[in-house]
């Protein structure tokens, strides 16, 4: 289990944590939402050892992160940020590789380059194994770094906005499974999602941030209300269960209730004619 307690996370005037404290279960995907700035990506840096809370401690298996052990500790991480760029001369299959640093030489065994080919032709990507990683879509480069985090066979999954990029099939094909991984391997996945829909329909466990505070924490189906979505992100919306019981958010598009009275109106015949004519 992932403890973070009492933690305080600040930058100038800006805070992004205050006390907050919760607790993330083994083999559960955990899904971060919350406005734009609020502090999601500072939170898994900060889990991850990057930036340094001001105060407060993060646990894991009995054990503290903390700046002298700091390396065993991201031992336990697969971690894929957002926003990176492969700008390098490897292929898909060596970027895959990487993954596995700490095992690699200069004589790859057979066992390494099976999982990574194993892990690209499970995410549908197999046929750019020799690929040139600086020819990819944007999207591709997702999945493709996707597949390394796998490789490391992580404790710790944090993914940041995994599917900005994708389409409607890979998004599925990468949550799905993620998904299937995490309960299969007994892993923490934490991952932010500013897709409320796809947020309600992976996660096990859904966290809202807003202020530097935690606001709401639950299953989906339990917290994700139109009162919620109002209060966190000042957006009305509606909320309805799907077929399978999961929820589902749609917005409620700005003005569009005067343009319904409007609309009611002029059925009505409570409207007249324009008063003025086009010359």
């Amino acid at each position: 289990m992932l403890q973070v307690q009492n933690l305080s996370l600040a930058f100038d005037d800006l805070v992004l944590a205050k006390d907050m404290s919760f607790e993330l279960e083994a083999g559960k995907v955990h899904v971060i939402i919350g406005p734009n700035g609020t502090g999601k990506s500072s939170l898994l840096k900060t889990l991850f050892g990057d930036i340094s809370p001001q105060q407060g401690a993060v646990q894991f298996e009995g054990k503290t992160l903390s700046k002298k052990h700091l390396t065993a500790w991201r031992q336990q991480f697969g971690y894929m940020p957002q926003d990176i760029k492969l700008d390098v001369g490897l292929s898909v299959l060596e970027v895959v590789l990487l993954g596995q640093l700490n095992a690699l030489s200069l004589n790859l065994g057979d066992r390494l380059i099976k999982e990574a080919l194993q892990a690209l032709d499970e995410i549908g990507l197999l046929h750019l194994a020799n690929q040139d990683v600086r020819t990819l879509s944007g999207g591709q480069c997702q999945m493709i770094l996707f597949a390394q985090a796998l490789m490391r066979k992580p404790k710790i999954l944090m993914l940041d906005e995994p599917v900005s990029a994708l389409d409607l099939h890979f998004q599925q094909v990468l949550l799905d499974h993620l998904d299937q991984q995490t309960k299969a391997n007994g892993w923490t996945s934490i991952m932010i999602l500013h897709d409320l829909n796809l947020a309600a329909q992976y996660a096990d466990n859904l966290l809202v941030l807003k202020g530097g505070e935690l606001v709401a924490q639950g299953a989906p189906k339990d917290i994700l209300t139109p009162e919620l979505v109002f209060d966190v992100y000042g957006v009305r919306a509606d909320v309805a269960l799907d077929s399978m019981g999961i929820p589902f958010v749609r917005t409620q598009r700005r003005g569009a209730s005067a343009f319904l009275n409007m609309k009611d109106s002029l059925s009505k015949g409570e409207i007249g004619k324009s008063s003025y004519v086009v010359k």
